[in-house]
C-alpha cells in the first residue's frame, strides 16, 4: 500500500515513448486545428497544406519534447531506422528470429546494402551499433523492473546466452549486469531510508 500522506516520495514509470512521441504531437496538431492522419514510422499525413508560419510554430511547440521535424529525405530514413530498431527492440515480445538486417529490408523495402551505407554516412556509426546502444538500454530497463532474471533478459533481447548479453553489457556501459542491479538495489534502498 502506498502512503501518500509523506512529503516526499520516488514514482518509477513505465512507458511507451511511441504512444507519448504521438499523443504530444496529436495535441499540438489539433491545438492548432490541423486535421491529420499517422502514416507509421514517423510520419504525419496533415490534411491540408499549411503555411510557413504554421509550420515554423510547430517545429517550436515540438523541440522542448525532443521532437523534430525533419528536413532531408536521407534524414527521413535514418530517423525510420531508427524507429523500425527501436519499435522491435521495445514493443516485440521477444526480437525476431530472422536476421535484424532481413527484418530491417523487408520492413523499409529497401536493400540492407544501402541501409547500412545511408546510415554510416548520415550518423558516422553503424547500424549494429545503434542496434547495441538500444539492446542495452533495454537491458537495463528489465533488470530495473526487476521482473525478468538475466536469462530471461538474454532470451527475450535474442542473445545467444546470458555471458554474450554480458559482455556486451560491460563494453557498453562498464559495469556487469550483476553490478548494475546492486547499485540500483542500492539507491532504491537510499531512497526509502530518506523518506520520512
Amino acid at each position: 500500500m502506498l502512503d501518500y500522506s509523506s512529503l516526499s516520495m520516488v514514482i518509477n514509470f513505465k512507458y511507451d515513448i511511441h504512444k507519448a512521441c504521438i499523443k504530444i504531437i496529436s495535441d499540438h496538431l489539433e491545438e492548432m486545428e490541423l486535421s491529420h492522419s499517422f502514416n507509421g514510422l514517423g510520419e504525419i499525413k496533415i490534411n491540408k497544406s499549411i503555411s510557413e508560419e504554421e509550420f515554423e510554430s510547430l517545429r517550436n511547440k515540438l523541440i522542448p519534447y525532443g521532437i523534430s521535424i525533419i528536413n532531408s529525405q536521407k534524414e527521413s530514413l535514418v530517423q525510420k531506422i531508427k524507429d523500425v530498431i527501436v519499435e522491435m527492440i521495445y514493443l516485440e515480445e521477444k526480437l525476431p528470429i530472422s536476421k535484424t538486417s532481413t527484418y530491417l529490408a523487408e520492413k523499409l523495402n529497401l536493400s540492407y546494402g544501402y541501409l547500412s551505407n545511408l546510415f554510416s554516412e548520415e550518423t558516422f556509426s553503424t547500424i549494429e551499433n545503434f542496434i547495441i546502444l538500444q539492446k542495452i538500454e533495454r537491458a537495463k530497463e528489465l533488470l530495473i523492473s526487476g521482473d525478468y532474471n538475466l536469462t530471461e533478459i538474454a532470451y527475450k533481447l535474442n542473445y545467444s546466452s546470458v555471458a554474450h548479453l554480458s559482455n556486451q553489457f560491460k563494453k557498453t556501459t562498464g559495469l556487469t549486469p550483476s553490478s548494475f542491479q546492486r547499485i540500483i538495489s542500492r539507491r532504491k534502498a537510499n531512497k526509502q531510508l530518506e523518506q520520512p
